[in-house]
């Protein structure tokens, strides 16, 4: 094991005995450690920091978005996943996208909106692990959205970025977001009162359900997806067109019929062993199997013996991320309308083969494995030939804009990592309803996510647009073990880099030794070979982006071997965080300094 960590880290690990919690924003993590302190497990603190992520990154995620989320309760034999990844609306069909006489669903506006997930998936984990009751749990949120939250650098920026498209097109929005028309400053304190009322209903119709802590948390499910919400929601889609990313004002697919339909579940993850840890992720709706695919090549090689910060291993870690990614676009998909190949793919003898395609120089070429009966024929020069569309509904409303168009992190997603002093440990990676994703609802205060854009209209694409299905998303939280036993919960925001991100510090934890803070804090970088998941589902051969604190001997020879360099900020990869135990019972974490708002906390 070549352990050579960066030489210095920005901040400790955290270690303690109490409880560790981990997020992209302080105040999050410091709700999740306040709700421990009260007497709540880590399923109450995760709810609680999930719903203040809401107000603290509105930029990053809100109410109306999704949330996939790994849990590993005290004493079971493994992890599970409670998807909250709303499906298609039965109105969002290929033919009303043809209609419209688009050839890709629009990254913002109102048409692309799936069923928000986040709310059911946050109340089915706190219903039936955690202790504490709805409302609180749900104050410290309504707290910040009705008395004021500082509002985050990014967010300023995001908002002074889309500023005309909300004062002209999206008003309920601009009500919120350009106080006294104009952008706030970062760090002032900016109001959502209308959310706060949304959530303080919801505990009002949870309460109206008894005193039985678990009727008031199904009641509260059933307002959002059956009652006020479902139909304030509908009313909107139906009634009220907005401009969106064609340019044009649309309605939205979105019905009350849509949100009574779904409700989030459980699933068994999928996973992978390596080198005495057990890698969990979700399903093949998501990308997060491609973070086991790369495992899976990566393990032929000796990757402690490569210098963590070398050419070498970011050459080789980027030819396996480029092959486990193309699968992931060949052949992923929601497992319940198209038969994925997964074990296969997460097969010995599949990565043996893939791995021989990993020679010394970068390859321009884009390699899905060949599965006889599955798969799907990507155009990837039609994904060469675009380019992200110019102006702000594009960049800061079409797709999951990440370090490379923003040191400040101006639109991404939020993470979080709980674990407590009983064995139970949360994984969880929310995102869409961004402010700048589609109009506030004015009547609940919050935007609708418009993860559909990540759906082909293609009817042969595993990831095709049909109503039910999920769209295959890149939201993909992380839990491992290591020796048998339940060790870290571990995650980013990013979009396509989030596993890319993930493998790199997971790398650099299990076979060179870092701690974890080494290994979040270490020069980072990321490929964008294949097509992007988000509109308009662009690919540049052979493109890394790798942050400025690498060697400079390092980045050239890695375009000796043919990649294509982009330099970017010395901080501006990932913002990684990780929760977890050691075998000693000591409980750690560490987060991501980039940005200067992620925080681990604990005792």
């Amino acid at each position: 094991m070549t352990a050579a960590p960066p030489p210095f880290t920005t901040r400790p690990e955290i270690r303690g005995t109490f409880g560790v919690a981990a997020s992209t924003h302080w105040i999050a993590s410091q709700t999740a450690l306040g709700v421990l302190e009260r007497g709540g497990n880590a399923f109450d603190a995760a709810f609680a920091a999930g719903m203040v992520l809401q107000v603290a990154e509105p930029h990053m995620n809100g109410a109306g978005g999704d949330a996939p989320i790994l849990i590993q309760v005290a004493g079971e034999e493994s992890p599970r996943v409670i998807c909250g990844q709303g499906p298609a609306p039965k109105g969002a069909t290929i033919e009303a996208f043809r209609a419209l006489g688009l050839e890709s669903v629009p990254g913002t506006g109102l048409t692309a909106p799936c069923i928000p997930g986040a709310f059911d998936a946050w109340a089915l984990m706190l219903r039936d692990h955690g202790t504490l009751r709805l409302g609180d749990v749900l104050a410290p949120a309504i707290g910040y959205a009705e008395r004021g939250c500082p509002i985050p650098l990014g967010a300023v920026e995001t908002i002074k970025a889309v500023q005309q498209m909300l004062a002209e097109h999206w008003p309920s929005s601009a009500a919120i977001f350009l106080p006294g028309g104009a952008p706030p400053s970062p760090g002032a304190l900016y109001r959502n009162p209308q959310l706060a009322e949304t959530w303080k209903r919801l505990v009002r119709e949870a309460e109206a359900a008894g005193a039985d802590r678990v009727a008031q948390i199904d009641a509260a499910r059933t307002a959002w997806a059956e009652g006020f919400v479902a139909e304030e929601i509908d009313r909107f889609c139906r009634t009220a067109p907005h401009f969106d990313g064609t340019g044009r004002n649309n309605a939205g697919f979105l019905r009350a019929e849509d949100m009574a339909g779904w409700r989030a579940s459980y699933e068994a993850p999928v996973s992978i062993a390596y080198r005495g840890h057990r890698i969990f992720k979700c399903g093949p709706w998501s990308q997060g199997p491609a973070l086991l695919q790369t495992l899976a090549l990566l393990e032929g090689f000796d990757i402690a013996a490569l210098d963590p910060l070398g050419e070498a291993f970011v050459h080789t870690v980027t030819e396996a991320i480029k092959l486990a990614y193309a699968d992931r676009d060949a052949y992923y998909g929601d497992p319940e309308f198209v038969d994925v190949p997964l074990e296969r793919l997460l097969s010995a003898d599949y990565a043996a083969g893939r791995r021989a395609l990993i020679g010394r120089e970068a390859s321009s070429a884009f390699r899905p494995g060949e599965i006889p009966g599955a798969g799907w024929s990507v155009n990837y020069a039609a994904a060469c030939a675009r380019r992200p569309a110019e102006g702000v509904m594009a960049r800061f409303g079409g797709g999951e804009p990440t370090a490379e168009e923003s040191k400040l992190h101006a639109s991404d997603t939020c993470h979080l990592d709980v674990a407590d002093a009983f064995g139970n440990l949360v994984s969880a990676t929310p995102s869409g309803g961004w402010l700048q994703s589609s109009p506030v609802i004015p009547a609940l205060g919050f935007a609708l996510g418009t993860r559909l854009q990540m759906a082909w209209l293609d009817p042969a694409a595993p990831a095709a647009l049909q109503p039910g299905r999920r769209p295959r998303t890149t939201l993909t939280p992380s839990l491992a073990y290591r020796d048998g036993r339940p060790y870290l919960a571990f995650g980013t925001p990013g979009g396509d880099t989030q596993d890319q991100m993930q493998i790199i510090m997971l790398l650099r934890h299990i076979d060179h030794g870092m701690t974890l803070q080494q290994a979040i804090d270490a020069p980072a970088w990321h490929s964008e070979h294949f097509p992007s998941s988000f509109f308009p589902r662009h690919a540049i051969p052979n493109r890394i982006v790798m942050e400025g604190r690498f060697a400079d001997p390092v980045i050239e020879g890695l375009r000796a071997r043919g990649h294509d360099v982009t330099v970017g900020g010395d901080w501006s990869e990932g913002r990684l965080s990780a929760a977890g135990y050691d075998p000693d019972g000591t409980i750690k974490g560490a987060a991501n300094p980039r940005g200067m708002q992620g925080y681990a906390v604990g005792r």
